[in-house]
């Protein structure tokens, strides 16, 4: 069982225009900034600040979450920047995606917070949908920072470590090419946020790397 459902944050997204603001993660900016554009899909992307971002960096982008309202919210706002046309919004549950394999050449997990069994179905059926060369990048709170960061849910059953999400992806046949704990600055906090990021890349046809 979630821990909130659809119609939970369909009512969160109605209470303000942007829950999460506009502009992309830290993270997210600084490890796909230096991607060649592709096929992007984002999952579980909320109200779409990082698809909008993606569309703005020439990716063609599929943005799906189990929130109508706040895909709604996404679609205005990628109007009013001018990049509708470069992104599909699909409802539909993170866990339960249907994608064709070696579809996207970046999947994007960015705050995607649940219980360990539901985010490993949802990772495990996302990294089959990466195309290879492709990569895969999840940016979570880390379990840590409930009690050493800052912000952030604060059940420790929907926040996990690095090494637990990295295993999943090497199962699952991605290579680890970062898997860390960090320290985000939080404006206004007296302490960072720490947030788990790990990023894998799916091997070539040939066994290189792109």
């Amino acid at each position: 069982m979630k821990t909130v459902d659809a119609a939970g944050w369909d009512r969160r997204y109605s209470e303000s225009d942007r829950v999460w603001g506009s502009e992309p993660n830290i993270w997210v900016a600084n490890e796909v900034k230096g991607l060649a554009p592709g096929r992007a899909l984002d999952l579980g992307a909320g109200e779409g600040r990082h698809a909008i971002w993606l569309a703005e960096c020439g990716w063609q982008v599929q943005a799906l979450d189990f929130s109508a309202k706040g895909l709604e919210t996404g679609r205005r706002h990628a109007e009013i920047a001018g990049v509708d046309n470069r992104i599909e919004w699909t409802v539909a549950d993170a866990c339960e995606i249907e994608s064709p394999a070696e579809s996207f050449d970046l999947v994007l997990v960015a705050y995607l917070q649940l219980p360990a069994t539901q985010l490993e179905a949802a990772v495990t059926t996302a990294a089959a949908a990466i195309a290879p060369g492709g990569t895969f990048l999840l940016v979570n709170h880390d379990a840590d920072n409930p009690e050493h960061g800052s912000g952030g849910p604060q059940d420790p059953n929907v926040l996990q470590k690095p090494d637990q999400v990295a295993q999943w992806l090497q199962e699952a046949g991605l290579e680890i090419q970062v898997a860390n704990t960090r320290s985000r600055p939080v404006a206004g906090g007296l302490r960072p946020a720490l947030d788990c990021v790990v990023l894998a890349k799916a091997q070539l046809s040939d066994g290189g790397e792109r």
